[in-house]
């Protein structure tokens, strides 16, 4: 099956979110760097599952999750930018993790629709 997309985009950042994770212990941020781990690499994780979803109601769920993921993960580059805990530029992993939401809010609104119609 070809990889799609979102399936790319999601494993390229969670790339990102390791290599910031390791600069940040390196920076003895771990708070943090522990909740952006989860979350970033959680997205492509939920992506993953949905597009071996069983049904269109599991993956239309998966997505659903992903998209949570990917919103949590937006709050805390947030508050690692705006707290000034470190010096680390996150504006493109926001901008990244920006992209990501507007795929993901679009495959699910789709997905409901879908669901809706059937």
């Amino acid at each position: 099956m070809k990889e799609s997309i979102v399936q790319r985009k999601s494993f390229q950042f969670s790339l990102k979110i390791i290599s910031l994770y390791k600069k940040l212990q390196l920076e003895k941020e771990f708070i943090i760097s522990n909740q952006i781990l989860r979350s970033g690499t959680s997205i492509g994780a939920n992506i993953e599952e949905a597009l071996a979803g069983q049904s269109k109601k599991d993956f239309t769920a998966k997505m659903s999750i992903s998209s949570k993921e990917a919103r949590e993960t937006k709050y805390w580059l947030r508050l690692l930018k705006e707290s000034e805990l470190t010096n680390l530029d996150v504006n493109s992993l926001i901008l990244n993790i920006d992209e990501l939401i507007r795929i993901l809010t679009s495959i699910v609104k789709t997905s409901q629709q879908s669901l809706t119609n059937n």
